[in-house]
């Protein structure tokens, strides 16, 4: 029987199911897949990029969890990709690689004063409160007035980790630093603005429906982001989201408001302009009223506002980034493909190096499209035999001993439990889910205990 030694880079959703669907899916092949993830602990944004108090969303731990324990997959956590292990390391001990290294970066916002003290990107600071080992422990919490700009469900979630009070966060895997953070805000006012109209909004009902769940926060609409073209009219009455968008917003319009101490507003029609600041720090927003074109765009009216704010985040989508050796779109920030097979320059398919998960296609789709997306680079995987690679040294203890020649300080399956147990016991022992170790050195000697 043939045998595929098959590298994935990155244990998040995409990488794993990944796994999961070659193992499942292929019977001519002997599979062997060893799963390589820069940080720690595996699942990737679903541990690093969902707020704390979306435990719901963060169920999907549970299915990725059964894929590794089925025991036919190794671990190698707190290996980087170009630095513990190269493209030719991977050539010498594997037949081919798909590359799930997702997108975690903030993708740009391209107007004046963005680089204000006090202008932040989304991403980083979800990495903050979610407790990525690779960014500080403390985040500048000082702001009374905060914008945020987009709507998807990251500037949602950016916005409600913002106005909600940190002791309604305690029930959560919060990790004690953020809580610290959080409950020393003096936050009173919360600005959420969208470039279009509430009918053409990118996130989903249950974002939404949460915000309005929040404890002494009001929620505050604008009744002339309500008179709604044709477009939306027809938009709310052929697409199930947009009608329950709908429904929730004209529920919340109806709500009396004024008696709690924090206000989380919604801005629809407004187009970024420009962040003011003093003395290199912001100050304040402006930004162009657009109203509708008449179909599901907008365009700008010449009306001119501003607020005055201490701080900003940016959540306008998500941006890959690049990796040694293999080809990258700067403008889309992904990795080139054809349906999962990378391109080269010429458009030509560089054997066995392969893309999934939103490397592949871009921050776009929930966590359940990236299965989807995962089958079709995997059909081409089993399909592409002819294009593998023919290593050297293919035995499964060889890439170990490599890693450890190299003083590798990397982390297993075993050890994810070991934390994964430690974690739970951090947090029973205060009557909370789980608390999160922070601190990357600390992850790894927790995973790696005798």
């Amino acid at each position: 029987m043939t045998k595929l030694r098959l590298a994935i880079v990155g244990a998040g959703p995409a990488g794993i199911y990944a796994a999961d669907i070659i193992l499942k899916a292929e019977k001519q092949f002997d599979v062997s897949i060893d799963l390589f993830e820069q940080l720690p602990a595996p699942y990737g944004l679903v541990r690093y990029g969902v707020a704390p108090d979306h435990p719901r969303i963060k169920g999907i731990i549970t299915a990725l969890r059964e894929v590794l324990d089925t025991g036919r997959i190794r671990l190698f956590g707190n290996v980087l990709y170009g630095r513990d292990v190269t493209l030719d390391d991977l050539k010498q001990h594997y037949n081919a690689v798909i590359f799930s290294t997702g997108a975690v970066r903030d993708a740009d916002l391209a107007i004046p004063g963005i680089d204000l003290d006090g202008s932040y990107g989304a991403a980083d600071f979800v990495s903050w409160f979610d407790g990525h080992p690779d960014v500080p422990r403390e985040w500048p919490l000082e702001a009374k007035e905060v914008a945020v700009i987009g709507n998807g469900n990251v500037a949602l979630d950016v916005a409600r980790m913002l106005a909600k009070h940190a002791e309604d966060l305690l029930p959560t895997e919060i990790p004690e630093n953020v809580h610290a953070g959080l409950a020393a805000s003096p936050v009173t006012d919360v600005h959420v603005f969208g470039r279009r109209g509430p009918a053409q909004v990118k996130f989903t009902p249950l974002e939404l429906r949460e915000l309005g769940e929040l404890n002494d926060v009001d929620m505050i609409l604008h009744e002339e982001d309500f008179d709604y073209d044709e477009a939306s009219k027809a938009a709310i009455a052929t697409n199930k989201q947009v009608l329950v968008i709908d429904r929730v917003l004209t529920k919340w319009r109806e709500r009396e408001v004024g008696g709690a101490s924090r206000r989380l507003h919604l801005h629809f029609y407004a187009k970024p302009l420009e962040v003011l600041g003093e003395e290199g720090r912001v100050t304040g927003y402006r930004w162009e009223r657009t109203k509708p074109d008449g179909a599901g765009g907008v365009v700008g009216t010449g009306e001119i506002r501003e607020i005055p704010i201490q701080a900003l985040y940016r959540a306008v989508g998500y941006f890959g980034s690049p990796l040694d050796g293999i080809p990258f779109d700067e403008k889309r920030g992904v990795i080139p493909n054809r349906e999962g097979q990378v391109l080269d320059d010429n458009d030509e398919l560089v054997p066995g190096v392969y893309a999934t998960g939103w490397i592949k296609r871009g921050p776009v789709g929930l966590i359940g499209h990236t299965k989807s997306d995962a089958m079709e680079t995997v059909r081409h995987v089993i399909n592409d035999q002819a294009n593998w690679w023919a290593p050297a040294h293919p035995e499964e203890e060889a890439i170990v001993a490599l890693l450890r020649d190299r003083g590798v300080e990397f982390t297993n399956l075993d050890g994810w439990h070991n934390l994964d147990q430690h974690e739970l016991a951090l947090g029973e022992a205060v009557g909370r889910t789980r608390i999160k170790v922070v601190p990357r050195d600390e992850m790894v000697t927790v995973s790696n205990k005798a």
